[in-house]
């Protein structure tokens, strides 16, 4: 009942995380907690990464244990898109020092800023679901990204009974562990559907997401279906499911040269 009077007074729910894009914690009642599976999908180049990166580093800045697990990247690649998007820089240009005076201090900025409030980045462990269960066992974080479900098929299997098993492991050491986990998951393009906006079955993974997941959620940016039309940056991350309450959608912009996005509603400042 104290929790439910903090909330009435305007405060943030006691055990929310926010992810620190505020129509999407509005969406989900304060932000993501401990114990939920948050599923992020999108086609290629849809900017999912992009955007788990973002609410890993926002989430980290408002003072939460965050680690950031990569089956894409090196650690060095993901740090110098976290300076990208914080700092407002193009990767090409940070990588070969071809900064001008005034993105040189925003990239400055932001580097004093993460040093002390950045997520943990770490490569996916090797050697299987098992290792990483007790590699997050001695992280002792509150909120551990995933990039990306694919990364953790092992190849035993068919692709989609590994997937399957990798949603149910990830769930189950959510719930153990007492953690979110947001896992960024590889959807297939729909360019020959007349609405190519993803739906709650493109997930696949034999249903496992969609039985499993606390939130899934999916990134749709028109202008890589229509281009052309006026819509570059325009991006619709619709809520598909949402076990704690409703589903729509959340109008969000992206920078491409950034890799960066923001809240339509409550931009960043």
């Amino acid at each position: 009942m104290r929790r439910v009077d903090l909330a009435a007074d305007g405060s943030a729910a006691g055990d929310g995380i926010r992810t620190g894009f505020p129509s999407i914690d509005r969406w989900l009642g304060g932000g993501v907690r401990p114990g939920d599976l948050v599923v992020l999908g999108g086609d290629v180049g849809s900017g999912k990464s992009a955007l788990a990166l973002a609410i890993a580093m926002r989430a980290a800045l408002e003072g939460t244990r965050v680690a950031f697990l990569t089956g894409e990247m090196t650690v060095e690649r993901v740090m110098e898109r976290a300076l990208a998007l914080e700092g407002r820089a193009r990767v090409d240009d940070l990588r070969q020092g071809r900064l001008d005076e005034l993105t040189r201090a925003g990239v400055g900025a932001a580097a004093l800023r993460l040093r002390d409030h950045a997520p943990l980045f770490e490569v996916l462990p090797p050697k299987g679901l098992e290792t990483l269960q007790s590699r997050v066992a001695e992280l002792d974080v509150h909120l551990l990204v995933v990039d990306s479900l694919q990364s953790l098929a092992g190849g035993s299997r068919s692709q989609d009974e590994e997937l399957a098993a990798a949603v149910r492991f990830l769930k189950s050491m959510a719930v153990e562990r007492g953690v979110c986990v947001l896992v960024t998951a590889q959807l297939p393009a729909w360019e020959r559907r007349a609405d190519p906006r993803p739906t709650l079955e493109d997930f696949g993974a034999m249903g496992a997401v969609k039985q499993q997941a606390d939130v899934v959620m999916a990134l749709f940016r028109e202008e890589m279906y229509s281009p052309g039309y006026g819509v570059e940056g325009a991006t619709e991350l619709l809520v598909r499911k949402n076990r704690n309450g409703t589903t729509g959608y959340v109008d969000l912009y992206f920078y491409k040269q950034w890799l960066r996005f923001e809240d339509m509603l409550d931009p960043d400042r």
